[in-house]
């Protein structure tokens, strides 16, 4: 079994040194009910801060969530997630719900692969 940092609340990795995702997240961050989620930096936070079952690599290729039972998500269902969490953002909380559905999540997770490509010419090298 896996050792996993435990918290009763969605835990987000994302990569605190791509500048659009450190913006994006810090929208976040600055909104009300941002204390519901708890915030890594996956390129400045310790090994232990992951848990076993995710490396720094895996954790700044792309975005996660790990869920209070322990489940860990990444990509779309990540984002879905996240904004599910959020209390103080009923508009993505609602569009989260609307759009987690299995072709949908693959449909988005196609598009967000697509970002991820792009997001090298920005990204500094690890």
């Amino acid at each position: 079994m896996p050792s996993l940092p435990t918290t009763p609340k969605p835990t987000v990795y994302f990569d605190g040194a791509c500048p659009v995702c450190r913006r994006e997240i810090a929208v976040y961050q600055r909104g009300a009910g941002a204390e519901a989620v708890c915030w890594v930096d996956a390129s400045a936070c310790t090994p232990e801060a992951l848990g076993s079952d995710l490396d720094r690599d895996n954790a700044l290729a792309r975005l996660h969530l790990r869920l209070p039972d322990g489940r860990l998500v990444q990509g779309a269902a990540a984002f879905l997630a996240m904004w599910a969490a959020l209390p103080q953002h009923p508009r993505l909380a609602r569009l989260a719900r609307l759009l987690d559905r299995p072709a949908i999540v693959r449909l988005l997770d196609l598009a967000y692969g697509a970002f991820l490509r792009l997001r090298r010419l920005w990204r500094p090298a690890r």
